[in-house]
């Protein structure tokens, strides 16, 4: 296996806020320090897609996080949508089944657009835990089964890679090593762990084999935020990765 500095890692700060304004009130914080930003169904729903373009026009790097959930046809369609914006990545429940993955991988190849757009499918929320799985009456297999299974529907789609918890990319890398993995839920050792119920550091994530971390509420709550988001950079700073 390769090795890599972890600098190589993004960090997406979520821009989980209600409008435009408090978006770029924290921008704003974060100076030149932050370069890449998720924007979520919250503020996406608010602002619609002139949001995006103006993050885009910033000279940011985008991860739009629709969770995309739908008949493949209305998938499809809102793939080539968002192609248009100039957004990096995108996400598609790959609980939608193969139909649904192989039209949006289909729309994405197809879209006239500045630069591709790469396509992530989500396999469990970081927010479910066993518990979670049995109150859904998926109880035959373990979590990190169901979450390998998804997974696979993401590789023979051709997607660009899945969205996991850190405890799941290792797994998810070994089975599949053509999937980057985003990994959701990084918090620092100490730091409360607030509705996520699997949770990373930064180090264990990347060292998992994370190709992309995402960091919402410990920076954009943080008293400094963009403080805390160079903490978290200093926490990938001098390690290694394997690939």
């Amino acid at each position: 296996m390769s090795e890599q500095h972890v600098v190589d890692v993004p960090i997406y700060v979520a821009l989980d806020v209600e409008n435009r304004r408090r978006a770029f009130e924290l921008l704003e914080k974060l100076g030149d320090a932050c370069r890449c930003v998720k924007v979520g169904l919250e503020l996406y729903l608010a602002e619609g897609p002139a949001i995006v373009e103006a993050l885009v026009a910033r000279g940011l790097s985008v991860f739009l996080d629709l969770k995309l959930f739908d008949i493949p046809n209305t998938v499809a369609g809102a793939v080539r949508s968002v192609a248009s914006l100039g957004v990096d990545l995108l996400t598609i429940h790959t609980l939608g089944g193969a139909a649904m993955l192989e039209a949006a991988a289909v729309a994405a190849a197809g879209a006239r657009s500045a630069k591709p757009l790469r396509l992530l499918g989500v396999t469990l929320l970081t927010s479910v835990d066993d518990t979670g799985l049995r109150q859904m009456g998926l109880v035959d297999e373990p979590l990190s089964s169901h979450v390998l299974r998804l997974a696979g529907f993401a590789r023979d789609a051709s997607f660009h890679g899945v969205v996991c918890s850190g405890h799941e990319a290792a797994l998810i890398k070994a089975r599949y090593t053509s999937l980057a993995a985003l990994v959701p839920g990084i918090r620092l050792s100490d730091e409360t762990a607030d509705d996520q119920a699997r949770v990373a550091t930064p180090a264990f994530a990347v060292a998992q084999g994370a190709d992309y971390l995402v960091v919402g509420r410990p920076i954009t709550r943080a008293p400094d935020p963009r403080q805390a988001l160079l903490l978290f950079q200093q926490a990938l700073k001098g390690g290694t990765k394997h690939a």
